[in-house]
């Protein structure tokens, strides 16, 4: 699952900016989850606990907050919410995008010109927002 794969680069790079601001205890991790990963927190949340053991992360409160996620056409120039057409997608497709986000432009296409040429502009990734 990219779940725990994430959770790893989460905990590390948690690990790293506790160290750099010389934490002996972290009380609170701030996490920014975007759309486009499409993350079951209920996994996530599991696998950070786990991977954060015998750390000073270990008892640490996350706190998650989601951002939606748009994309822009770059042929026509129309901006529209990743929901508006991945709500359309079948499951297979919705779950390629859930492993490889890459393939988003595979399945999802401008609703207004129908162009797969389109940038995400925003709520794609997972951001450490604080370490405190």
């Amino acid at each position: 699952m990219h779940e725990w794969a994430l959770a790893e680069g989460v905990v590390n790079t948690a690990l790293e900016i506790a160290q750099n601001k010389n934490l002996r205890r972290v009380k609170t991790i701030l996490l920014k989850v975007g759309e486009i990963q499409q993350i079951d927190l209920e996994v996530f949340d599991f696998a950070l606990k786990e991977l954060s053991k015998d750390t000073i992360l270990e008892k640490a409160e996350i706190k998650y907050e989601n951002f939606p996620a748009y994309l822009s056409c770059n042929v026509c120039g129309y901006k529209w919410s990743f929901y508006e057409t991945f709500n359309k997608l079948n499951e297979e497709e919705k779950e390629a995008i859930h492993f490889v986000p890459e393939t988003i432009h595979v399945y999802i296409k401008c609703p207004k010109c129908g162009s797969h040429d389109f940038e995400i502009t925003e709520g794609r990734g997972v951001f450490i927002e604080d370490v405190l």
